[in-house]
């Protein structure tokens, strides 16, 4: 560095005599010098409120040593320093940044990750060496247009923070190869968006998106793509275009249907669940050569089209809490798949025991009954069963032959007793009431009590659990979902064989705590509830339980007592209010959040 450009500095050992007034510690010598000659400097995790002086000046002023030491060692030429190309000020406490930053123009890298910035100064505009900005973690509600002259900037993390809109000109970072928006509060995408031809990840998680522009599909670079927790009722066809996309995901947001997906050749892994698909078609699926990874748990389908067999490199497929009631048995015979998740459907052909025995077991057997579907199809019930029992108002093959009383999806205030007639001598092990507009249990439903072991009231206005439910003694599955339940009656313990209850949806603010006294459960389901707390004593003695789902609620904290849960091999905590365990460790699955759990517990 010429020493010309150091005498501009004025006095040389300005900004390494901290001032009585300044906040924040100091940083230390031994990180300057060390920073001049490596071109790095780590400030993360120093309680600092604001960047001192010197940091940005570090190759501008004299460096004090200089005066102090007039016999320098081959290590101390400072006048051979580095140009500082790397700043790392994460988790400090900084409200702003000096305009000052432009005194380092070499910078390839900033992090100013998990602080408290308002703000960015227009001054980034003129790093134009600068290649990866984190500006993550902190409370921005605007980007400077000056951001956009970046144009060697390879990734912007800008996650969790409060944008509501982006500068139009974003395209002009025509470099990008990284960019992530997720947890913010954007409404819309700049149609520029197209001309980031270079983007290879892009996430916009976590915002308020109705819509994706068309011009995205332009993105002709784009390998992961990530529109989850969106309001998005629809994807623009051209995205089906997008030759490169590998992993797609459009979890929880409005959509009714899939797009149909001609050129995603490569599109590895699709998760849509938590949507309102009804439908899935044949198009949807048979161009998706290399998918192995196929998610659409909780949404409204009904079937699944034989062309599902097609996807030969499928390894995972979740259709948990679907209205599926039958499945092509050909399934069975894709030779990748390991994962295969139905529970939660109304299927009429596998046996519940069955679906808990496992991905290969349940393969098997669909393997062993794809001869008799080719030679006796006439045997299985049609698809449509579930929704149209048949042209007469009662089903007497549902009843006989598959012990199933069904009345669902009438829109029907209540079930009508011709329903119930009908049962005469004959055990039904199923009910399914679901989709109406019933205000109350059927008190007829204790007629059923020796044979009933399944029952779905879910969807209706239900807004108390009625006595004669609690007298089904052989009751093993109970869902009540979408209803507007408060509480659960203390009767209930009665049901000592009850191993699954779905009460997701419905108006909890207090864990049921009768619950806990029916030690058969298996699986608690009460996602998107208002559940403020949970006993981890009580949950402990559970100990069959295996699967608890708790996202979607308000828990203000997690018990760390709750690690002592030994049996659970699904816990679902996603969507509370709560500050630790942070989504990073949630990610990693039940087995690292319960270590994580019992490491917090006070010795």
């Amino acid at each position: 560095m010429a020493a010309a450009r150091r005498a501009r500095a004025g006095d040389p050992r300005a900004g390494f005599r901290r001032p009585a007034a300044e906040p924040g510690p100091a940083v230390p010598q031994g990180l300057i010098r060390a920073a001049r000659k490596s071109g790095q400097l780590n400030l993360s995790g120093r309680n600092l409120s604001e960047v001192p002086e010197h940091v940005w000046r570090i190759n501008l002023d004299t460096p004090e040593e200089a005066h102090q030491n007039l016999s320098f060692g081959a290590a101390d030429r400072w006048w051979e320093q580095t140009d500082l190309t790397k700043l790392i000020l994460a988790s400090n406490k900084l409200q702003c940044l000096s305009e000052d930053v432009k005194l380092l123009p070499a910078l390839t890298v900033l992090d100013v990750h998990d602080n408290q910035l308002t703000s960015l100064p227009s001054a980034l505009g003129q790093l134009e060496n600068l290649q990866k900005l984190d500006v993550s973690h902190n409370k921005l509600k605007s980007i400077p247009e000056e951001l956009m002259q970046l144009s060697h900037l390879k990734s912007l993390l800008l996650h969790h923070n409060e944008l509501s809109h982006l500068p139009d000109g974003f395209g002009q970072l025509v470099n990008l190869e990284e960019l992530d928006l997720s947890n913010n509060h954007l409404t819309d995408i700049p149609t520029s968006f197209a001309l980031l031809i270079n983007l290879v990840r892009l996430n916009l998680a976590c915002n308020q998106l109705k819509n994706l522009p068309a011009d995205i599909s332009a993105m002709k670079s784009l390998r992961q793509l990530d529109c989850s927790k969106n309001y998005l009722e629809t994807v623009p066809s051209k995205l089906a275009t997008m030759a490169s996309l590998e992993q797609l995901y459009l979890r929880k947001n409005k959509l009714r249907s899939l797009p149909e997906f001609p050129s995603c050749k490569l599109l590895k892994e699709l998760h849509a669940g938590e949507n309102q698909i009804e439908i899935l078609n044949a198009e949807n699926l048979k161009h998706l050569n290399s998918l192995s990874v196929l998610e659409l748990r909780d949404n409204k389908i009904k079937s699944v089209p034989d062309e599902i067999t097609l996807l030969q490199k499928l390894e995972r497929l979740d259709l948990a809490n679907n209205d599926i009631s039958r499945l092509p048995y050909r399934l069975g015979n894709l030779p990748q798949l390991k994962f295969l998740a139905l529970e939660g459907n109304p299927l009429r052909t596998i046996r519940r025991d069955l679906l808990q025995k496992g991905t290969q077991e349940l393969l098997k057997y669909l393997r062993s009954k794809i001869q008799d579907d080719v030679t006796s199809p006439n045997e299985e019930p049609p698809v449509t069963a579930m929704t149209l029992p048949s042209e007469s108002r009662i089903n007497m093959h549902a009843i006989t032959s598959l012990k199933l009383l069904e009345y669902s999806e009438k829109q029907a205030a209540v079930i009508p007793d011709e329903m119930f007639n009908a049962v005469r001598s004959n055990p039904v092990a199923t009910v399914n009431f679901s989709k109406n507009q019933l205000n109350e249990i059927p008190p007829r439903i204790v007629e059923l009590k020796d044979s009933v072991c399944d029952v779905n009231f879910g969807f209706n206005k239900i807004s108390s659990i009625s006595l004669e439910l609690c007298m089904l003694h052989k009751l093993t599955h109970l869902d009540i979902r979408n209803n507007f339940l408060t509480s659960l009656p203390e009767e209930m313990e009665a049901l000592t064989r009850l191993q699954v209850i779905n009460l997701s949806f419905n108006r909890f603010k207090v864990f049921p705590s009768i619950l806990y006294h029916i030690v058969a459960l298996e699986t608690i389901l009460l996602s998107n509830n208002q559940v403020g707390s949970i006993d981890p004593l009580q949950l402990k003695k559970m100990d069959k339980l295996g699967t608890l789902d708790l996202q979607n609620n308000d828990l203000l904290q997690v018990p760390p007592e709750l690690g002592n849960c030994e049996t659970l091999r699904t816990l679902l905590l996603e969507g509370n209010p709560f500050r630790t365990p942070r989504a990073a460790i949630l990610a990693k699955g039940t087995a690292a959040v319960l270590e994580y759990l019992r490491s917090r517990i006070p010795t």
